[in-house]
């Protein structure tokens, strides 16, 4: 069986499910993955997104403020330690740095991504981390504020190789996305061949970012399966292993129960 660790179920168009979210759910689930982690970008929409997953036992939220929201959306480190102290919550984020659309003065993205690692590291649960154009200020401010006490994950990773090893030595996750799928992404499939087996994990992005054969499509969790069939033939194993290894870390990561896992 697979898990989904990362995915927007609360983002994705229904009309491709007969507009039933208990399709979209019975289609995940009969197509081999047994959990999902669903991932908060927005603050105020964010009880919105619970409503619509706390009742699937097979279904875990984080609780945060992605870095591509706006400078003047509503943000304080006390709403987040509420939100985040849920029982549903596992996790923190997804927060981090985005420089390729945010060109100007970083400082307001970096006190969040600060805040957001304090939260996580105060209510000891992972944090869920974005990067892009960024990778040095990422991780010299995950090692000022002791992100190796809460743990967490490198989410849809696209960074370098000298990047992957730093983070694995700071005991983070690295999750590989269906960007591994794509025909230009040569240079993130030979540092897929070198992520040791306990620091992976996979996950859709969903509704984003969908993989071969479905690119420019609508993505669903259900696709993780292709992520995980391309992780096989790099890491010259069977996907049985990669689904193994990758629902190991996701539940020991994220500190799930075995009764939340079925």
């Amino acid at each position: 069986m697979l898990v989904d660790s990362h995915c927007h179920l609360d983002c994705i168009d229904l009309s491709d499910f007969d507009n039933n979210f208990d399709a979209l759910i019975q289609q995940t689930h009969d197509a081999g993955v047994e959990h999902m982690l669903c991932v908060s970008i927005n603050l105020e929409k964010y009880p919105q997104m619970l409503k619509k997953v706390r009742n699937y036992p097979t279904i875990s939220v984080s609780a945060g403020m992605h870095p591509m929201a706006d400078e003047t959306d509503d943000f304080s480190i006390e709403y987040l330690t509420e939100l985040a102290s849920d029982d549903k919550v596992v996790a923190i984020g997804e927060t981090g740095l985005d420089y390729y659309y945010h060109k100007g003065d970083p400082q307001w993205q970096q006190e969040r991504f600060r805040a957001h690692i304090q939260v996580a590291n105060q209510l000891n649960k992972p944090v869920i981390i974005h990067t892009r154009d960024a990778g040095d200020d990422t991780l010299k401010i995950l090692h000022q504020e002791n992100a190796e006490q809460c743990g967490g994950v490198i989410h849809c990773f696209t960074e370098t190789q000298a990047f992957a090893d730093q983070a694995i030595e700071m005991g983070l996750m690295i999750s590989i996305s269906g960007i591994v799928t794509f025909r230009n992404a040569d240079a993130l499939r030979e540092i897929v061949k070198t992520i040791p087996d306990d620091h992976l994990l996979i996950e859709t992005d969903s509704p984003y970012l969908a993989p071969m054969p479905y690119r420019g499509k609508q993505n669903q969790p259900a696709y993780v399966k292709y992520v995980a069939k391309t992780l096989a033939d790099l890491r010259d194993t069977s996907v049985e292993h990669i689904a193994e290894v990758t629902r190991n870390n996701f539940y020991q990561l994220f500190n799930l129960a075995t009764a939340q896992q079925t």
